[in-house]
């Protein structure tokens, strides 16, 4: 028995076969309702190729409205899982076979009730040349302001199963909290739509082209890795100093923990901040992305 509701629309011509996921983790909610979306919108006779739609990957994340499931394990570290392994990580297994079954994949996030993040769109920086250049097409076409590619070396996440499989894969970023952005939800189809026009999975659509404010490539080790960044120095609540998108210098005041003043580790723009207010050592604080 699947362990996740798939939708599956097969096009009236060829094409490629594109796999949509939201709800990786259970309290990021954009996504899911951007792939709900689509569930709806999308017309076979419209449709070039295979579309492969799940609203909630991590259902018993979802129905505990929190980033991890019963098993308290991460999804996005729990990759490729096993089928006789706990509940995550048997959802993992399932997940990279439906992964590694696709031509293309786009994963939807949101920093979840705890984190905020400045709109994004991210990919894997493989080593196969054909992979990658069609992963900065997608991002390109997703039309949101930052493009980032990162380490490719990051393992237990949905892009690291496609990056093994040689599947073209991107992830988006969008905000967080405690409600579900129409604006968010409206970027996210919109994208979707795009990468597909790009794709010429709508062949009656033509692709619109975007030019990001910033588009990065970081090749370090853990880039993309936003929990290591500004870790919390003591259990308090956290007061930002920053707010998402600014462009700060290094040594510019985060915010603060009780008294303790943490301070921006190198300069850029804010692309995530914690929300809410109770903190515990070591959680991460917000990320500062540098531009190269």
């Amino acid at each position: 028995m699947s362990l996740f509701e798939k939708f599956e629309i097969t096009g009236k011509t060829t094409g490629p076969h594109l796999l949509i996921t939201g709800g990786v983790h259970g309290d990021e909610y954009e996504g899911i309702e951007a792939v709900r979306r689509l569930m709806k919108e999308m017309d076979p006779a419209e449709l070039g190729g295979t579309l492969t739609l799940i609203p909630i990957v991590n259902l018993s994340a979802h129905l505990l409205d929190a980033r991890c499931g019963e098993d308290h394990l991460d999804l996005a570290r729990t990759c490729p899982g096993r089928i006789d392994g706990t509940t995550t990580e048997q959802v993992a297994a399932e997940l990279t076979w439906q992964i590694q079954k696709a031509d293309l994949y786009i994963d939807l996030h949101t920093g979840g009730k705890a984190m905020q993040l400045h709109p994004l769109v991210g990919y894997q920086l493989v080593s196969d040349k054909t992979v990658l250049e069609k992963q900065r097409r997608m991002a390109r076409a997703f039309g949101l302001p930052i493009i980032w590619g990162t380490c490719g070396d990051l393992d237990g996440r949905s892009l690291s199963v496609a990056r093994d499989a040689g599947v073209p894969a991107v992830y988006a970023e969008y905000l967080g909290g405690e409600n579900c952005s129409p604006e968010g939800v409206e970027a996210y189809v919109s994208g979707c739509r795009n990468i597909m026009a790009e794709f010429r999975m709508l062949p009656h659509e033509t692709p619109r082209f975007f030019e990001a404010e910033w588009e990065i490539e970081d090749e370090r080790p853990n880039s993309g890795h936003l929990q290591i960044h500004h870790p919390c120095p003591q259990d308090g609540v956290f007061q930002p100093g920053l707010r998402l998108g600014q462009e700060v210098k290094e040594g510019d005041e985060l915010g603060r923990v009780g008294n303790v003043v943490v301070s921006a580790e190198n300069g850029g723009r804010v692309i995530c901040l914690h929300l809410v207010g109770e903190v515990k050592t070591g959680e991460c604080l917000g990320v500062i992305l540098e531009k190269s």
